[in-house]
């Protein structure tokens, strides 16, 4: 190994400990529902009052806590419709908007593998995204899916935690309170950051 790579794995591996306290009470004061901490005008307050409006549109009761069943179910409910739209998209987007080089329905394997690959975040394509799917099923599917399976395992990891640090407590929390935490105030965050 050369100077360099060593350098580099050492600098790498300072910046991932200098992160891990502020990232790690940064995302636990998110999924608590506390403040993260920078500020009075921080993300979590300009937001709060979008998530509750979220809530409110879905019917999500963000003060109830679910026990790990109940989680469990939602997690697979949630990627189950996920996959099944992602399907949809691909099977009918010959008559769906967006597709102007007309690019024909993808197969039903195709589709089936996609949708499977994009919802447990493998994201493994079998096909030239460029000329097999259109820009709807590319946008509102695939696009959309990398980010959901990404908070889904955010999730599933804070539900775990959870249920570590809550051993005699019989709930872990809300699915549907940490998805939207997770996607608002942790990932849309990271992902505007990454793309400035």
């Amino acid at each position: 190994m050369s100077t360099e790579s060593i350098l580099l794995v050492v600098v790498f591996f300072a910046v991932v400990l200098l992160c891990v306290k502020p990232l790690g009470l940064y995302i636990a004061n998110v999924m608590e529902g506390k403040p993260p901490g920078l500020s009075k005008f921080g993300p979590l307050r300009v937001g709060a009052s979008f998530e509750a409006a979220l809530y409110r549109a879905c019917g999500v009761d963000a003060k109830s806590e679910m026990g790990w069943k109940q989680y469990a179910i939602a997690v697979l409910v949630f990627n189950t419709l996920g996959g099944l739209f992602i399907y949809a998209l691909q099977r009918l987007q010959i008559w769906l908007p967006l597709n102007p080089q007309q690019f024909p329905n993808v197969s039903a394997d195709s589709s089936f593998n996609t949708a499977i690959s994009f919802i447990t975040n493998t994201n493994w394509q079998g096909y030239s995204g460029e000329v097999t799917m259109g820009y709807l099923v590319q946008m509102s599917g695939l696009a959309v899916q990398n980010f959901l399976s990404a908070a889904t395992g955010i999730v599933v990891a804070i539900a775990l935690v959870r249920g570590l640090a809550r051993h005699s407590a019989q709930t872990i929390g809300n699915f549907w309170v940490d998805i939207t935490r997770s996607t608002l105030y942790i990932l849309m965050p990271l992902a505007t950051l990454v793309a400035v």
